[in-house]
């Protein structure tokens, strides 16, 4: 599976650079209207300034993303409680990525699991290398680096009702010069659900890598 992933900020399509900075670059609606015309498996839709801002997701814009959108549509940000998640289904939306609200209230993982199903719900994690070229999770909002084991931390949260893991490479955010093989071989090795790996990819040798070390779609 090939999988756009549309950055939303402040409801404009942006381009982010290694989280550091954003580069506004058009329409949302535009851009799903153009992957229609692709043809590609699937969408996911993460609004970045949704959980920075402290805010609900922008349910209007969602509504009329989903509205325009032909393939499955996967959305994240802002997503708190399952009020949020049943209301984004009710607006067409196949799948809900969660990332803050799963390492703030890992519960929401197995409430919402429970009702719509566990191919529902998307863990996105972003991970980032240390000094040390350890890969440990890397939390946007504090801009730290967890101490927590990253393969045990995976676990848990997949134990709680998760359908696919969104690994995300913040060291290769943006930058189009190769994913980060090292790190889908790692996970893919340690857990038996499907891993989509985001990050760095700019060329279809890229994708192919990607598979070959474990990935089951590249975003």
């Amino acid at each position: 599976r090939i999988i756009p992933v549309l950055t939303i900020e402040n409801n404009l399509l942006v381009k982010t650079y290694k989280f550091s900075k954003s580069k506004y670059i058009g329409d949302p609606l535009n851009a799903v209207r153009i992957f229609n015309e692709k043809e590609v498996d699937e969408i996911i839709v993460i609004d970045i300034s949704a959980s920075k801002q402290n805010k609900s997701p922008n349910f209007e814009l969602i509504e009329n993303i989903s509205s325009q959108c032909l393939m499955p549509l996967t959305y994240g940000g802002g997503i708190k409680a399952i009020s949020d998640a049943k209301r984004l289904f009710s607006l067409g939306i196949e799948k809900i990525s969660l990332q803050s609200a799963a390492f703030e209230n890992p519960e929401i993982i197995y409430q919402i699991s429970e009702i719509f199903g566990k191919q529902s719900i998307i863990l996105s994690i972003d991970i980032k290398r240390t000094f040390f070229n350890k890969f440990k999770i890397y939390n946007y909002l504090t801009r730290n680096k967890s101490s927590k084991d990253l393969i045990e931390t995976i676990k848990e949260l997949i134990d709680l009702g998760v359908g696919e893991v969104l690994l995300n490479s913040v060291d290769k955010d943006g930058v189009l010069k190769g994913p980060e093989l090292e790190l889908i071989e790692l996970i893919s090795d340690k857990i038996d659900i499907p891993i989509i790996a985001l990050g760095g990819v700019s060329s279809l040798q890229d994708i192919k890598d990607l598979v070959n070390v474990g990935a089951s779609a590249v975003a």
